[in-house]
């Protein structure tokens, strides 16, 4: 099979010709627009712009926003409107040449369940009149483009194209721009002829020469009025304006006459004469309608509007918008000319297109005001019916036309074809490409019959050229090939224009692509692609081979310099040397870049196989302009051809020569032109481009529009442009700075269509992902244009800030954005974020604030919200989002926005971009260094393959996940609420409570070979650095994340025995075995002093330093066996002086403040030094005198010395006089096992931590007492233990192990045992500044563990034995577990932590509850039974006597039925304790009535039903033929309804009442061969049968029907939700491997009415048990280790009824900062004491029993006695609060 994007690719019949002619490379035959057919419609508003404004602001107001919403949900289509949203002022048309780029879609691609449609385009309408004033209506410049932009709707538009609005007005003749010089003096004779004054004619046309023919053009109107010219003065601007319009009438009536006269002579003929008399929306009709087809015509409506009578109204001033008049006051009359020539066209033209086609014509006909005329009133009612037409055949047009491609898989490769073969016929049309080396090309294409063929390699220096030849070669190389092979041959030609998309920078996804469109052409078959490189070459090579004479190929590499270093590109090892005949390369490079010439000419040795392009010399680049010039009629003079001439003979570089063209055709003959008209380089000529566009559109938005798009990732759409300028203040007040601004706020869409005109061919249109985006042809035009405009870092962080808000729709939906305004107040309100706004100010606020119209910028665009699986992709905002955010500074959105938001992750995943996703995290995380980032990433590749095999999944993944860690990572937790709100549209299961062990994985360091030991470690405040010292006297400083070596200290090969850093990490100090203490300049890496240490010592041996420590200012170190201390000045570097001590010094330890030192000695001393003066202050003992003091610890806070010994004996002093110390408590704790390895203040000074060899005690400084003791086991010992940063947990590591362990201290739980892979730990070290531990190993291999993620372990609760048996009260929110131990445990079912332990005397067999749950009944294998009160933990009373099989309790709770198999059974009031009735007859199985009338039950292949009243057996079924019964269920709903199976494989439906088998039903043979599990539904009607297979077995119980369901895996429980609806069940995967996190079952839910899995959701321990709730469907698994998982299912039919999620607890934990500690676990112990007996029938109960009674026989009427009393109130109390308790369902 083909793979995807290639062969298994069906093209869409439509697209198969374009399809086709792309792959094969004949681009001749493609389109212009390289858009995929159906994906681009552009609609042209054709109306006068005098009496239509009103209909075209209401559509665009009330129509354009429907209709933009409903083509981007159902087509993926981006619905542009182009008319401007605002009066702009423009001054002369002629010389604000504004500013465009082509609009394309924010959105991209769809996805579907099995593919992801990808087409998407535009929908744009055209209307050029918003935003020009009213005198610039009729400018030749706007009716110019307004004709250009008509014609490319007509061409391109796959919808509706055209849309014309006439009304009662004909409009006024256009003023011609320009007339032939011939033409223009013979009108100017006629207008002489008849008498007309001509000087205002003659005044405002000049000749110019440099058209050819020779013309007259209208001068600029700016330049003509500039004598009144003031932008200041407004009054000057009305009176211009004014001119203007005097002057623009006369010149109408000069051409009008005389032209009139010319074509009544016969002089002109009509054709010409039509330019001068006829409107502008005659022409737009005539051209858009007039030569048409009937199938084009479908694509055009017009809209008609007749006024009744409206020339009775011609009086009326306001009518004289609607209709043309003539005449002055008072004789004003309806121009009947212009009358006539509408007539025609609305009467005569429209109608005869209509007959003749389907155009569709609207014509409505509206009745004047008696006295008002053409009221506002009746408009608005015109324009109503008018929108909603118009949106119903906009909708129409677009549903018949534009194809909904949801049919259309994602094809990469015809989307990376396309783009290619785009930017060929770009670069193809700049000029027509003559030269040498053409043909020399040519003649290397055409196969030859012999000869050695090589590849052809084209080089040159920049802008030589070389794209434009290969442009030109692969534009013509088809036909070629074509021409020499015969009309039946088949040329294959491939173009990579390498660096100007993803697939074509990387050598891996370029030989992809390559190998997939040959696949393509040569139809060969390729199974898979290989993942190897070199496979791919070999692969590639191969399909060379498939060329032949009928189908040579060719394939053309521009710029080899622009692929990536991956896989050695640029070594070219992949460039087959020698070419099967029949196949071409050609190839292009700069000669000195990466020497991938260099590297040519080492594989290829024929020189004629490289062409040299070098720069041309001047008299072919004068003809080449010249021929440029005449292609647009224009030319230059000869005096002008002096400076062209000049300026070729310093640059004759192709680009160059076309920058030269496009200054020059701009010049005018009686313009001056000097040597300053033409640069001399080809930046200075791109710079000179810019700058003449910023005089024509204004300097910032040019400057800002050009920086948009060159710092945008990948370009911006046209579209896209438009709205970002729009949010731009500056922009905006620039375009504002004479006008108010108007809401909403806009950039006239002429200055965006003026600006891509200006750029034509540099700014090039490049469809990504069929989004057409704008993009520098050139290289050299995005580096003048960053060199320009991007210079600034506050404009960069400026910009690119708006483009992040933009892509994040921050001002999207209606929502304000402030404009600021030359208001210093104003402009102080708008940033008054931090404090709240006065009324005044607000009101500033609103009056500043304009709605921009900024696009909503969802990740996807849903089409159906009952099918979430069917979406397009905002691709867009996936491309450019996240690179913005990063270089604007917004962490938070970076955070929240992209990386936290579920919307992204499962979009990404969904599309096949997972790696994409890592590699996002990870540049976001290189960024923020958020950890949380760091663990969401390595949880991402934890669940890889499960996610991208069901992308469904991923919230109920993540959410297992990240719950347990939320609190130490409280980032994560805007994710977790993201999945919430999401991610039941995918999986409608939702982890409340999960009970996951994290996997978690440190970062790792190797720090040294085997032969070479780590002596020290240091943490540093920065959490990824860290120091190390080797054996052989080196000190690294390391980057852990990155494994970089920042920078080394040799200390001249001394042995280091210790390092540390100040606490201002300012000094490094390290001791050698030189004796010396080095201080190191620890930023520098510099030495600044060595101090040797000296002091008194005993023997004549060599000692070493013993230790040293440090203050804020000083270092003091002592020597082995030495009495003296030596205290160093850090600043200076020398000895200050030295500490006598009275023995040998065994420890030192300074104040907090650093003005004391305490030395610790032999003998249990310590004496206490003043470190600023030197002064001894005093000494003390301990009664402990035995051994020395081995630590010493100074409470701050509490003012207290704590002495240490090495035995582990402790004595506390209080040092509130420092002079004179008390002994305030002392600890003895010799004993054998007291070797001490290390001790530890807790950070609050709370505890103090004590590690000894075989133990490990924390002690409570408080009381100084021990509070918890940790013992090792049998042959193990500690060797190091730290306390975690809460001190709620203990951090160890044992002798000879490669684990860290970690208990819990409240519970003694050892919550985890986290194996280090690279050895045994040898070293512990706790980072003071971080909550990180680091540890190292044998190997020398460092990891650095985060305690946070590791803690929070200890968020989980576990009892420590397999779950057994999992209850839950009818109502309440409690759960309790049996685990075959001798407790019951009670759970808060929001939080998922152990409540209460309730201790029995025996293991814990039974339990049950009452429906609240207020009392719990237990039995254990001691023969008792306790009646326990579950809020207050009191054991009300206990029964012994008999071993309890089975326990039931009624509906209302009240009454208990012991089940015994060797004694009586007893039903027993709870309230009491007495009995109601002995069953003597052993049941098994047994449930109670929902009436509690009938304990059902098993008995020796019989159902009996016994009374609860009197014990008996009052119904009895049992089964003929000696068949037996399997299993049998009550039917909840149908209380005296009994169903059981028989071995006979019958399904039976009994009815007690009536003792007679209402229905059965028979199953197939052998189907209960493996009969595991028997589910019924409430209503009776569903039966689901589980055989330990992968079936699950639904029967209709009243049709007999069996349907068999394939489930998920084998199936291991299920269980039938309470309502029937939903199965819930668990399965493991048989046969498979396990994941990497171990995960082999599964945890999933089916509705039965469609049978479909709505949630799944992995399972990584071992399931023990399954339970579910009673009402609202929640899930409780318990598993092999004691912990359990809470899930709830929220389908999308019952989303209302579950707010469970939003208000859970599980979600509201981690709300408050200040939660840090979790609630207290109670414990609650048995009564000791029995309080009643159990004699066979009997029972007798204990004197001092709170329960008594009088006669066994009257146990029904017994009267409890004051002593009873007390216990009966209580049991009676929480039996009546049933009742009353709304507490929360489960």
């Amino acid at each position: 099979m083909w793979p995807a994007g290639a062969g298994t690719k069906l093209p869409c019949p439509r697209d198969s010709a374009l399809r086709r002619a792309a792959f094969s490379g004949n681009l001749t035959a493609l389109p212009s627009h390289l858009v995929p057919a159906g994906r681009s419609v552009r609609v042209f508003i054709s109306a006068n712009p005098e009496d239509t404004g009103a209909e075209r602001q209401a559509l665009r107001e009330n129509v354009y926003p429907k209709l933009r919403e409903f083509c981007r949900e159902n087509y993926g289509l981006e619905f542009q409107n182009c008319s401007v949203h605002q009066q702009a002022h423009l001054t002369s048309l002629k010389d604000s040449v504004p500013c465009t780029c082509p609009s394309s879609p924010d959105t991209c691609v769809t996805s579907s369940l099995t593919s992801t449609p990808e087409p998407q385009g535009q929908i744009k309408v055209i209307d050029l009149y918003w935003g020009v004033e009213e005198d610039d209506w009729d400018s030749p410049e706007l009716q110019k483009s307004r004709m250009k932009l008509l014609e490319d709707c007509l061409k391109t538009s796959a919808g509706p194209c055209f849309v014309g609005l006439l009304g009662e007005k004909y409009g006024n003749i256009r003023i011609p721009g320009e007339v032939e010089a011939s033409e223009f003096e013979m009108i100017l004779d006629a207008a002489i002829e008849a008498k007309l004054e001509t000087k205002l004619l003659e005044e405002w046309y000049c000749r110019d020469e440099n058209s050819v023919p020779a013309a007259y053009y209208l001068r600029p109107k700016a330049e003509m009025l500039k004598s009144n010219r003031n932008a200041m003065q407004p009054s000057a601007n009305a009176e211009n304006e004014k001119t203007w319009q005097e002057v623009s009438d006369e010149i109408k009536k000069i051409f009008k006459a005389a032209v009139k006269l010319l074509h009544e002579k016969g002089k002109m003929k009509h054709s010409q004469a039509r330019r001068y008399l006829f409107s502008a929306i005659e022409d737009e009709f005539d051209f858009a309608l007039g030569k048409q087809t009937p199938a084009f015509l479908k694509k055009c409506v017009c809209y008609i509007r007749k006024i009744a009578n409206i020339e009775r109204f011609v009086k009326i001033p306001e009518m004289g918008k609607y209709m043309d008049i003539t005449g002055t006051e008072p004789r004003i009359i309806r121009d009947p000319e212009a009358q006539e020539k509408l007539i025609k066209l609305r009467d005569e033209f429209i109608p005869t297109i209509v007959a003749s086609s389907n155009l569709r014509v609207y014509t409505s006909v509206t009745h004047c005001d008696m006295k008002l005329g053409y009221s506002q009133e009746i408009e608005n009612h015109y324009i109503e019916g008018l929108g909603k037409q118009f949106y119903e055949d906009m909708i129409d047009i677009i549903q018949a036309t534009v194809q909904q491609n949801f049919d259309t898989e994602t094809d990469t490769l015809y989307d990376e074809i396309l783009q290619h073969s785009s930017l060929c016929k770009t670069y193809a049309s700049f000029y027509e490409y003559k030269c040498e080396s053409l043909n020399i090309v040519h003649n290397y294409i055409l196969p030859s019959k012999t000869g050695h063929i090589n590849p052809l390699i084209i080089y040159g220096g920049p802008c030589t050229g070389k794209t434009l030849l290969l442009a030109e070669v692969a534009k013509k190389a088809y036909g070629w090939l074509h021409e020499d092979t015969g009309p039946e041959s088949d040329p294959v030609v491939i173009v990579r224009f390498l660096g100007t998309t993803d697939m074509s920078s990387d050598l891996r996804t370029l030989l992809l692509s390559v190998c997939e469109q040959l696949a393509v052409n040569y139809r060969c078959l390729v199974q898979s692609y290989p993942k190897k490189i070199h496979d791919l070459c070999d692969l590639f090579i191969n399909l060379l081979n498939e060329s032949s004479l009928q189908r040579p190929l060719v394939i053309i590499f521009d710029a080899l310099e622009q692929l990536s270093e991956n896989d050695d590109a640029r070594k070219l090892w992949w460039l087959p040397a020698h070419l099967p005949r029949f196949v071409r390369i050609v190839l292009s490079t700069l000669p000195n870049k990466h020497g991938i010439l260099q590297k040519l000419r080492c594989l290829i040795h024929e020189e004629d196989n490289y062409i040299e392009l070098i720069p041309r010399d001047r008299k072919m680049c004068s003809q080449v302009l010249k021929h440029q010039l005449l292609r647009v009629k224009r030319k230059v003079t000869s005096g002008q051809q002096i400076y062209v001439n000049n300026a070729f003979s310093k640059c004759t570089l192709p680009m160059f020569v076309n920058l030269t063209f496009r200054e020059v055709r701009h010049w005018r003959s009686h313009k001056d032109v000097d040597e300053s008209s033409l640069a001399v380089t080809v930046h200075e000529s791109i710079e000179q481009l810019f700058w003449s566009l910023e005089k024509k559109c204004g300097q910032k938005l040019v400057s800002r529009a050009l920086g948009y798009i060159t710092m945008a990732k990948m370009g911006l759409s046209e579209m896209e442009l438009e709205d970002v300028l729009a949010l731009d203040n500056s922009v905006m007040s620039e375009l504002n700075e004479n006008t108010r601004p108007s809401n909403p706020l806009r950039v006239p869409f002429l200055y965006i269509a003026r600006l891509k005109e200006g750029l034509s061919g540099y700014l090039i249109e490049r469809h990504v992902k069929n989004v057409t985006l704008l993009v520098w042809a050139n290289r050299h035009l995005h580096l003048i244009a960053q060199k320009l405009y991007l210079q600034d870092d506050n404009d960069l962080r400026e910009m690119h800030t708006i483009l992040a808000d933009y892509f994040l729709g921050v001002w999207s939906g209606g929502r304000r954005k402030a404009f600021c305004l030359e208001d210093p107040y104003l402009n102080g309100c708008l940033d008054l974020e931090s404090r709240s706004l006065l009324e005044e100010e607000k009101h500033f606020m609103e009056q500043a604030s304009f709605d921009r119209q900024a696009p909503d910028q969802p990740w996807v665009f849903q089409c159906n919200p009952l099918e979430p699986d069917i979406f397009f992709v905002n691709h867009r905002k996936m491309s450019e989002l996240l690179y913005h955010l990063t270089r604007c500074g917004k962490t938070d959105d970076l955070l929240y926005g992209i990386i936290m938001n579920f919307s992204w992750l499962y979009t990404m995943i969904k599309i096949g971009q997972f790696d994409k996703v890592l590699s996002d995290i990870e540049l976001a995380y290189n960024y923020s260094q958020e950890k949380e980032l760091k663990f969401l990433a390595s949880t991402l590749r934890s669940i890889k393959n499960k996610v991208i095999a069901f992308p469904g999944s991923l919230s109920a993944e993540l959410q297992q996940r990240l719950l347990p860690v939320v609190s130490s990572l409280p980032k994560l937790r805007h994710l977790l609420l993201e999945c919430d709100k999401d991610g039941p549209k995918y999986c409608s299961i939702v982890p409340l409570h999960s009970s996951m062990d994290v996997t978690y994985s440190p970062e790792r360091l190797p720090l040294s070979s085997s032969h070479l030991h780590v002596t020290e470690i240091l943490p540093t405040c920065n959490p990824s650095t860290v120091l190390t010292a080797l054996e052989n006297g080196s000190i690294s400083t390391w980057d852990v994340e990155t494994r970089q070596l920042l920078r080394q200290i040799t200390t001249a090969q001394s042995v280091i025995l210790g390092m540390k850093l100040t606490s201002d990490e300012k000094y490094l100090v390290v001791a050698t075995t030189n004796n010396t203490l080095l201080i190191y300049d620890n930023v520098n890496s510099c030495l600044l002093s060595e101090v040797e240490i000296k002091g008194t010592k005993h023997g004549s041996s060599a000692t070493y330093i013993n230790g040293f420590t440090l203050s804020a200012n000083h270092a003091l170190a002592w020597l082995e066996a030495s009495k003296d201390v030596t205290v160093i000045d850090l600043l200076y570097g020398w000895p200050l002086y030295q500490f006598h001590c009275w023995y040998e010094v065994t420890c030192v330890q300074c104040s907090l403040d650093g003005l004391y030192a305490f030395c610790g000695q032999y003998l249990n001393t310590t004496t206490i030094f003043h470190l600023g003066s030197g002064e001894k202050l005093c000494t003390v003992s301990s009664e402990f005198s035995g051994g020395f003091v081995k630590f010493l610890l100074i409470l701050d806070t509490a003012q207290e010395m704590v002495m240490v010994d090495s035995e582990g004996s402790l004595s506390v002093w209080n040092t509130e006089d420092i002079s004179s110390p008390q002994l305030t408590d002392d600890f003895d704790c010799r004993r054998e096992d007291s070797e001490v390895v290390g001790i530890e203040l807790s950070e609050d000074q709370s505890a103090v931590l004590i590690c000894k060899a075989l133990s490990i005690e924390l002690l409570d400084t408080g009381l100084w007492k021990v509070a918890e003791k940790f013992r090792a086991k049998h042959n193990e010992r500690f060797i190091s233990a730290v306390l975690s940063k809460n001190g709620d947990c203990i951090i160890a590591t044992m002798e000879n192990t490669s684990a860290v362990f970690f208990w819990r201290r409240d519970t003694g739980q050892c919550m985890a045992s986290l194996r280090e892979i690279s050895g045994s730990i040898v070293k512990l070290v706790k980072s003071s500044h971080h909550n990180m531990l680091l540890s190292l190993s044998t190997s020398g291999v460092l990891s650095i563990w985060d305690i946070d993620i590791i803690t929070a372990m200890s968020n989980i609760d576990k009892t420590g034995k397999p779950i057994r048996s999992l209850l839950l009260p009818a109502r309440g929110e409690i759960i309790y577990s049996l685990d075959g131990s001798d407790c019951v445990h009670k759970w808060n079912f929001s939080s998922g932590f152990i409540e209460a332990v309730f201790k029995h005397e025996g293991i814990v067999e039974h339990c049950v509850l009452t429906s609240t749950g207020d009392v719990m009944v237990t039995s254990d294998d001691k023969s008792s039974q306790y009646v326990w009160h579950t809020s207050s933990g009191e054991n009300l009373f206990r029964i012994n006597g008999q071993r309890i099989s089975q326990l039931l309790i009624t509906h209302n709770d009240q009454f208990v039925v012991s089940l015994c198999e060797e004694n009586a059974s007893r039903v027993w009031r709870l309230a009491t304790g007495h009995r109601v009735c002995n069953i003597l007859t052993t049941l098994q199985n047994a449930f109670i009535t929902s009436a509690n009338t009938f304990v059902v039950g098993m008995t020796k292949s019989k159902v009996l039903a016994v009374s609860l009243w009197t014990g008996s057996i009052t119904k009895k079924f049992c089964c003929e033929d000696g068949t037996t019964i399997v299993n049998f269920k009550l039917i909840p709903d149908c209380p005296d309804i009994v169903v059981f199976i028989t071995s006979a494989e019958t399904v039976n439906i009994w009815s007690l009442t009536d003792e007679v088998i209402c229905r059965r039903v028979q199953l197939p043979n052998n189907f209960l061969k493996n009969l595991e599990d028997f589910e019924i539904s409430p209503n009776g009607k569903l039966g689901i049968i589980s055989r330990g297979d992968e079936n699950i077995n639904v029967l209709d119980l009243h049709s007999g029907k069996l349907r068999v369901v394939h489930a998920s895996g084998i199936i291991w429980r299920q269980r039938l939700s309470r309502d029937g609806r939903y199965l819930v069940y668990i399965c493991f995967r048989n046969g498979e491997e396990e994941d990497e996190n171990g995960a082999i079952f599964s945890l999933i839910v089916m509705r039965l009415a469609d049978g479909k899995n709505i949630g799944a959701c992995s399972l990584y321990k071992t399931p023990t048990f399954l339970a579910l709730s009673q009402r609202h469907l929640n899930i409780i698994v318990g598993f092999d280790d004691g912990s359990i998982g809470i899930y709830t299912v929220v389908d999308r039919v019952d989303a209302a009824l579950k707010i469970k999620i939003a208000t859970s607890n599980s979600r509201q934990i981690f709300n408050n900062a200040t939660h840090t500690s979790r609630p207290k676990c109670n414990s609650y112990c048995f009564k000791i004491s029995v309080d009643c007996l159990w004699r066979e029938s009997t029972e007798v109960f204990a004197r001092d029993s709170p329960i008594t009674v009088s006669d066994s026989t009257e146990s029904n009427e017994a009267t409890p006695s004051k002593k009873h009393n007390s216990c009966y109130e209580r049991v009676c109390s929480a039996l009546e609060t049933r009742g009353h308790s709304y507490a929360p369902d489960n």
